[in-house]
């Protein structure tokens, strides 16, 4: 999977909750959908069980987002010890598992909730990305097309975005930008769709589309070092000599210690 460095971690949109995940940190993944069990506030007519299912399941999300996922496997844990039919939880549990780099129990976690929760898009998005960082590419395929068949999803942009990235990874280029492009309708301000758009044009040699979407990123306060050495590269391509050097000199002045600046100085490319 193509590196894209963590500066873009002020980009909030299309990053997802559960973006500290490792596995996660490209695609987005999304924390489990609140149920009856998980609403900020008691619902009307809560049992005590179901408010002990609630307040574990709330204290494993914030766990989970502080990348404490240790701790938020042992709330999860209590909860299915009271429900152990509770899909949130067993998503919740997957998403953890993720966060620790356990690619099997985390498969074994995403399986049992899409059992529990046959049409929940958000499951069906996340064991997507991890069949991706897996390289089971068809499976994760199937898993993508599945949450953007469902009609009440919301979030197609993202799981294109995933679908666009495992695609690259696979080395489809030409299905990869298809799926891009369809997030970049949907957010046209993800920096992270921009990158690899450009990225992607690059490569096949359309160097003016390529430009169009590399200077939106690297004009922006979301450029980092490989976002500008890509900006190079297509200038260069495009015999803008200026404002290649230009981006070179940002480059230099705000990534000294980058592989990409190393690359340029060296004459290099990655």
């Amino acid at each position: 999977m193509a590196r894209v460095s963590g500066t873009y971690s002020r980009a909030g949109r299309g990053m997802a909750l559960a973006a500290v995940v490792l596995g996660c940190s490209l695609a987005g993944c999304a924390a489990p959908a609140k149920s009856d069990a998980t609403q900020a506030a008691a619902p009307r007519g809560e049992t005590d069980v179901q408010r002990r299912v609630r307040i574990r399941l709330e204290l494993a999300a914030s766990y989970f987002q502080a990348g404490k996922p240790a701790i938020a496997l042992e709330e999860v844990g209590q909860v299915l010890a009271i429900d152990p039919s509770n899909g949130d939880a067993h998503h919740m549990r997957a998403l953890a598992a993720m966060q620790m780099a356990d690619a099997e129990g985390a498969g074994a976690s995403f399986r049992r909730a899409l059992q529990l929760k046959p049409g929940d898009a958000d499951v069906m998005h996340n064991y997507g990305w991890l069949l991706c960082q897996q390289k089971q590419f068809d499976a994760a395929e199937r898993q993508f097309g599945q949450a953007l068949a469902q009609p009440q999803y919301r979030q197609q942009g993202k799981t294109l975005m995933a679908q666009g990235l495992c695609h690259a990874a696979a080395g489809r280029p030409g299905l990869a930008e298809a799926a891009l492009f369809k997030s970049y309708g949907y957010d046209a301000g993800n920096p992270l769709v921009s990158y690899h758009l450009a990225k992607l044009l690059h490569q096949r040699g359309d160097y003016q589309r390529a430009q169009f979407h590399i200077r939106r990123l690297n004009h922006s306060e979301l450029a980092n070092s490989e976002s500008l050495y890509l900006g190079i590269r297509v200038e260069q391509a495009l015999g803008d000599r200026l404002a290649a050097r230009q981006l070179a000199g940002q480059l230099q002045q705000r990534f000294p210690d980058s592989r990409e600046w190393a690359l340029y100085a060296n004459g290099g490319e990655s």
